[in-house]
């Protein structure tokens, strides 16, 4: 995003978003305080997807998953095992965001579910420069492509089975891999 430009969205996204968090029922106290803060960010944030309006601000990520299991990498600054995820470029949708960041930091091209987009875990955290990140975490599908992260990305990144990915993702994270397991098993 070039300087000053502000993260806007097309009519209507802040409700939808806001909607799908609000239907999310998570299954732990760290997933319902962040679902409070996500929904709460959103209703008082004039600009909720713009890094620049403030501190907080909601940002977009991706459980991507595939036959391999579930794709991570190695978060450059924090050295723990993430979902890939980031910033919300202007005009675009966070479930855009997910897909283009998980393209960018992965190599691997991601797409949603056939019926749509679909939120499926939020995470409120501290991002790069005493920012709070309110995430949104959509669900990806992937064939079975080899990891290729772009220039300037961190180089480690890889499937998971599921049991690995568990025992080594980042906290914020475990809940959500939970999560889109046992959708995927209805």
């Amino acid at each position: 995003m070039t300087p000053g430009a502000t993260a806007a969205v097309a009519p209507g996204v802040v409700e939808r978003v806001r909607a799908e968090v609000a239907a999310l029922t998570p299954a732990d106290p760290r997933g319902r305080r962040s679902r409070r803060r996500v929904l709460d960010g959103l209703a008082r944030l004039d600009r909720p997807f713009d890094e620049r309006a403030g501190p907080v601000h909601a940002t977009a990520s991706a459980i991507v998953v595939g036959p391999r299991g579930t794709l991570l990498h190695r978060h450059k600054r924090l050295g723990v095992w993430m979902q890939p995820g980031g910033h919300v470029d202007h005009g675009e949708t966070p479930w855009e965001a997910a897909e283009r960041e998980t393209a960018e930091e992965t190599g691997v091209p991601g797409s949603h579910p056939a019926a749509g987009p679909r939120l499926v875990h939020t995470d409120v955290h501290r991002g790069g420069r005493g920012h709070t990140h309110l995430d949104l975490r959509y669900l990806l599908l992937a064939d079975d492509v080899d990891p290729s992260p772009g220039a300037g990305e961190s180089p480690d990144v890889r499937w998971f089975a599921w049991e690995e990915a568990l025992a080594v993702a980042d906290a914020g994270l475990v809940h959500g891999l939970h999560d889109v397991r046992r959708l995927l098993a209805r």
